[in-house]
């Protein structure tokens, strides 16, 4: 069953389907093309070439709609428009059959995730310079408070890692999934950010979340745990870069310390006791960038 909020986003970004509303089966529809994949929905219209991006889940427990409604809340009561942050289209809840769906909708970007970007392309310097700085440029307006009447609290992601960032056909890079990001207003001086500290992915998570020293009142202390990530996932991308004619095999940080899925302990020991940080390869000093 699509719910009746995407049909009415379909009509807002393709007015030649406004036959739509009066349609009982969107099937039918033949300018919509529905792929089907692990319940991900990817509505192609063909006749402006315009792509929507639809995650539909099913609803078991309240912890899924903690991280769909957590994700809403920074879209929609944030100024968060930017070309480097995931376009928010809209969200709905439908239910049929005592089947209750959450759906996401979100631009589109073919290319898919960094992660999968770089798992099967060796990049140039200047393609290297374009992911990061675009990562960058997402991060900070996401850090910054901006006042005014369309002003945004500082928002920290606390998820980030390769496979939350998407990448454009142009190069440029997107900050996605929102799920576990935090919101400070220096009005308010609140965080609404729950009882345990160690959220996120476990590999990118930064010594002090690990040991949980991190002062969870101090939006400061969040921001700068999302700058670490920053840095291992820039060194990912610099590894795929070509340097002196070589560009190593993609691999993800800590790989050779950690196993595939490591534990809480595992990272903590590697990070904070043994003090180990992902190497930098020699040449990369030597070659100029051009």
């Amino acid at each position: 069953m699509i719910p009746k909020l995407i049909i009415q986003m379909m009509m807002y970004y393709v007015p030649l389907v406004q036959e739509i509303a009066h349609c009982g089966n969107i099937c039918n529809i033949p300018l919509l093309l529905v792929l089907v994949v692990d319940c991900l929905y990817l509505y192609n219209v063909h006749s402006l070439s315009k792509y929507l991006f639809v995650n539909a889940s099913d609803v078991e427990g309240m912890e899924k709609y903690g991280v769909v409604f957590g994700m809403e809340k920074v879209w929609q009561t944030v100024l968060l428009r930017h070309e480097n942050i995931l376009g928010y289209v809209g969200s709905d809840m439908t239910s049929r059959n005592s089947c209750t769906q959450l759906w996401l909708i979100t631009h589109y970007y073919p290319q898919g995730s960094l992660y999968d970007y770089l798992n099967r392309t060796a990049i140039t310097t200047n393609q290297m310079i374009t992911i990061c700085l675009s990562i960058a440029n997402g991060m900070v307006h996401l850090h910054t408070e901006i006042f005014g009447t369309e002003g945004k609290p500082a928002i920290a992601h606390r998820d980030l890692k390769t496979k939350n960032i998407l990448i454009r056909t142009n190069g440029t890079c997107v900050i996605a999934d929102f799920g576990l990001a935090v919101m400070h207003s220096q009005a308010t001086n609140k965080i609404d950010i729950g009882n345990t500290a160690r959220v996120g992915t476990k590999r990118y998570m930064a010594p002090e979340v690990l040991d949980e020293s991190i002062s969870m009142d101090c939006f400061d202390a969040l921001r700068k745990a999302d700058i670490y990530a920053i840095g291992l996932i820039f060194w990912e991308v610099c590894r795929r870069t070509i340097s002196c004619g070589i560009a190593e095999e993609y691999k993800v940080p800590y790989f050779d310390y950690v196993s595939s899925d490591p534990s809480f302990e595992e990272m903590r020991k590697v990070v904070c006791v043994d003090n180990y940080r992902p190497s930098v390869q020699n040449r990369w000093t030597s070659d100029p960038v051009s």
